[in-house]
């Protein structure tokens, strides 16, 4: 009882507010910065599921500004409408077996950057259905039901004017992708003005964990957003963990791929792997303990959460969460720095693309045991993994 009495305790909060240098304090949480590299400023995805465009194309604005480069803001939803097009292509090929929605994965966006460039946010907003945010619900809806009905093939034979339909669904929506356009006095098209940005492209790799596949080889990580089939090369845990603060530490950014259905990945900006969970306690029981209705259980049980001691993440707890759908392909940010809370533990700093009305004005803090728990993939550049890591998956 003692014990219960003392973990209950943990979860009453103490007000505080946003500070705006190296010490962060909101509810419990107190956070002084370790290291932070740039990033551009933070976007809204609002009520799209293109949070790998968002999160994508900002990494790879952040690896501009660490090479030297000035600021640049991409178009993310000319991302979004080549990665559709090319959605309806694959799902149409595979007779509708295939995932087909508003998700994706991060190589989606080095795909289009490869195959079709990118062009300038001012150029393309994708806002061209009367939102001043973006609202994909009936464009996800529409583009569904289109594909649909094409597999179904009522003609017994694909007509020729099923794609050029799609993609004007597309134009409608998120505007047509420009063909030739001016920046600062010269022309260019999304192919050239993508060179004239000094990317090397093939410098970019996805790194993951599991045990279901052999360590040092490449698989496509078996979630339904990962349409294109794209490799990951494949860790184990410790290397993996090596590679996150490698990269901070030596001032790269780092593409997070992880699950924000967790509990403890909450709307105050905090991502933590709590070793005790209240979720765990019988119901009645935690509304009790928290002082709160059943009604409110859910919303209260890790909103007043403070510092506490957090899971020793191992291979197989990691691999577990995966296979038993725990952990779940959901969200795509930005790792671009590190902090510790007033108890020493580490955290990395994540730009989210929820907009800036949040505790943290946008960032989020993940600790470590969460990162290590709950990442699906990362994308970084090659060079932002240790030598001895890079050598044995041959990228040297």
């Amino acid at each position: 009882m003692r014990k219960l009495i003392f973990f209950i305790s943990l979860l009453l909060l103490s007000g505080a507010t946003f500070a705006q240098k190296d010490t962060t304090a909101v509810d419990s949480f107190k956070f002084t910065t370790v290291k932070e590299n740039r990033i551009t400023p933070i976007k809204n995805q609002a009520s799209s599921g293109t949070c790998w465009s968002f999160s994508s194309l900002g990494f790879f604005e952040s690896e501009l500004l660490r090479m030297g480069k000035p600021a640049v803001d991409l178009s993310e939803m000319f991302v979004v409408h080549h990665s559709y097009s090319d959605k309806a292509d694959k799902y149409v090929r595979m007779h509708g077996t295939n995932n087909f929605g508003g998700g994706g994965s991060f190589y989606d966006v080095l795909y289009v950057l490869k195959n079709y460039g990118i062009v300038p946010d001012s150029l393309m907003t994708g806002l061209n259905y009367g939102e001043k945010k973006h609202n994909h619900g009936e464009l996800d809806a529409l583009t569904e039901a289109y594909v649909k009905v094409i597999v179904t093939n009522p003609n017994k034979k694909l007509s020729t004017a099923w794609k050029t339909g799609f993609d004007g669904i597309l134009d409608a929506y998120l505007g047509k992708c420009p063909e030739e356009f001016t920046v600062s006095g010269k022309k260019y098209t999304p192919l050239t003005y993508e060179q004239s940005l000094g990317l090397n492209l093939d410098d970019y790799v996805s790194l993951t964990s599991f045990t279901h596949h052999p360590f040092y080889t490449q698989f496509a990580i078996e979630i339904p957003d990962n349409w294109r089939w794209a490799e990951s090369y494949n860790l184990p845990l410790d290397e993996f963990a090596r590679v996150f603060d490698y990269a901070v530490d030596n001032g790269y950014t780092i593409a997070w791929g992880t699950d924000e259905s967790e509990k403890g990945f909450t709307r105050n900006g905090i991502a933590v792997n709590p070793e005790t969970k209240v979720e765990n306690m019988p119901a009645a029981c935690q509304a009790k303990w928290l002082g709160v209705s059943d009604k409110d259980r859910d919303a209260k049980i890790f909103k007043l959460s403070k510092p506490q001691p957090e899971v020793k993440v191992t291979q197989e707890i990691r691999q577990a969460s995966f296979d038993n759908y725990q952990t779940t392909d959901d969200h795509g940010m930005i790792i671009f720095g590190k902090a510790n809370d007033q108890n020493g533990t580490k955290y990395y700093m994540v730009k989210n693309s929820w907009g800036t009305n949040s505790k943290y004005k946008g960032i989020w803090y993940a600790s470590e045991s969460f990162v290590l728990n709950k990442t699906i993939n990362i994308l970084v550049n090659k060079n932002a993994i240790p030598k001895d890591i890079r050598k044995k998956l041959g990228l040297d």
